[in-house]
């Protein structure tokens, strides 16, 4: 089985072309944080490119700037090729089957931010009384 599930930050703004066929294609990468902290307080993170086709890629060119967190789903795939000097080159890549937004808007109309509006309360959200019950 072959599946790839990522969530991280956009490195760059995606990057949307398309084929002389005019299929779009998108490509980014995306910093994933690793679950430890090094000895100096710092998360390291893996860069992984990405690629994605069709519709995908025109939702990600669309909607996802540098720094929005994106979570995807793919698979990953290897391919090689010859530059212009006649090397081989090999490239390691996910082929992004669907992507999801990992942030919601801020409520001040500006861009992704940290999920929470300014005040401390979700949109939507209101405190309840914490009884110990449960209603169902």
């Amino acid at each position: 089985m072959n599946k790839v599930i990522l969530m991280g930050r956009l490195t760059r703004d995606p990057e949307l072309r398309y084929t002389p066929s005019n299929v779009a294609t998108c490509s980014f990468s995306v910093a994933v944080d690793r679950r430890y902290k090094s000895s100096d307080g710092t998360t390291p993170a893996d860069f992984i490119n990405c690629v994605a086709w069709r519709n995908t890629a025109e939702f990600i060119s669309k909607y996802f700037t540098k720094g929005a967190r994106i979570l995807v789903t793919g698979s990953i795939q290897t391919r090689t090729y010859d530059d212009k000097e006649g090397q081989r080159r090999y490239v390691t890549e996910v082929v992004v089957d669907e992507a999801e937004f990992c942030e919601s808007k801020r409520n001040d109309g500006g861009s992704f931010g940290g999920g929470q509006p300014a005040g401390g309360a979700q949109e939507g959200y209101y405190p309840i009384d914490d009884d110990d019950s449960v209603p169902f």
